[in-house]
């Protein structure tokens, strides 16, 4: 008996996930990236278009009727046979169904796809802070996702790790490690401050400050034990930054709000910016206390940006 749409999508996702991995490494071996100024800090390359053909068509062609939103717009697909993934992940399908997603609807989804996230790094040779997210939303919640590491050097040499989340279930393709006890570290942008972010750093009195980039390399520090919080009070996030990382580290126990503590909302029509910033928590950190500390200034700075 076929599984429920949302194992089937999650499953597909694992696989074409990998496979945009694959076409990231491919247009940096090959050394032509393509890029392109989208705006105030904003670049694509080669590989953020290819990788995104790859994962919407290949999402596309088994689920139809299901609304697929990316980071690079519209994309054409028709794409090369060998960037069409039509099987899913086969471990990853050997799951049961949680209860609550066995009988979802096909309008009921959006997919949000960010098919590099982390481009500046990419260009700029971090490539271990270089993800491919794919989040699953159910009626605006952000309930499954994948985050894929292109770079991730597993102990055989081989490259690449992929990520999994989804509420109710759990997550896989890691080992969750707590962070010290002993100290409050915080993950913030490598490259996006200003006097706000950094207003909200100094209330919380961090021990230390990891700086990385992409949203899902944040949320990474967080499910590996490496900082207790990520924190970023400005507007540059979008959905597709941070729906497949909310699912994965709510699936584990975490929390990912805006700097108020409101869910963001993942629906068809939403507009796309995180305009009052992210907040995201381990588990081991209380996601209100964070809130509590943070001074007036900033919170009026969120709220401004309704």
């Amino acid at each position: 008996m076929s599984q429920p749409t949302i194992m089937r999508l999650m499953a597909l996702s694992i696989s074409t996930a990998k496979r945009a991995g694959d076409i990231i490494r491919d247009v940096m071996q090959k050394g032509n990236l393509g890029i392109v100024d989208k705006g105030k800090d904003d670049l694509q390359t080669e590989a953020d278009r290819s990788a995104q053909r790859c994962i919407i068509a290949s999402l596309s062609k088994s689920f139809p009727q299901i609304k697929i939103i990316g980071e690079e717009g519209g994309s054409d697909l028709n794409v090369k046979n060998d960037w069409l993934v039509t099987s899913g992940d086969e471990e990853f399908l050997r799951n049961a169904c949680p209860e609550q997603w066995c009988n979802v609807n096909d309008d009921d989804f959006v997919v949000w796809v960010d098919p590099l996230d982390g481009t500046s790094e990419y260009t700029q040779g971090f490539l271990d802070h270089v993800t491919v997210l794919i989040g699953i939303a159910v009626k605006n919640s952000a309930v499954g996702g994948i985050i894929h590491q292109p770079y991730f050097k597993n102990p055989g040499g081989e490259l690449g790790r992929t990520i999994w989340g989804l509420q109710g279930l759990g997550t896989g393709g890691f080992e969750r490690v707590s962070p010290p006890k002993d100290k409050f570290i915080v993950t913030t942008t490598r490259s996006h401050s200003n006097a706000i972010v950094q207003a909200a750093l100094d209330a919380l009195s961090p021990t230390d400050i990891i700086r990385v980039g992409g949203a899902g390399y944040k949320v990474l520090q967080l499910l590996e034990g490496k900082a207790h919080a990520y924190v970023f009070a400005s507007p540059g996030c979008k959905k597709w930054d941070t729906c497949a990382p909310e699912a994965v580290l709510e699936a584990q126990g975490g929390t990912l709000t805006d700097m108020l503590g409101n869910h963001y909302s993942y629906g068809t029509d939403v507009n796309h910016p995180n305009v009052q910033g992210v907040l995201a928590t381990n588990g081991d950190v209380s996601h209100s206390d964070i809130i509590s500390k943070l001074p007036s200034n900033v919170l009026e700075a969120m709220k401004s940006k309704c």
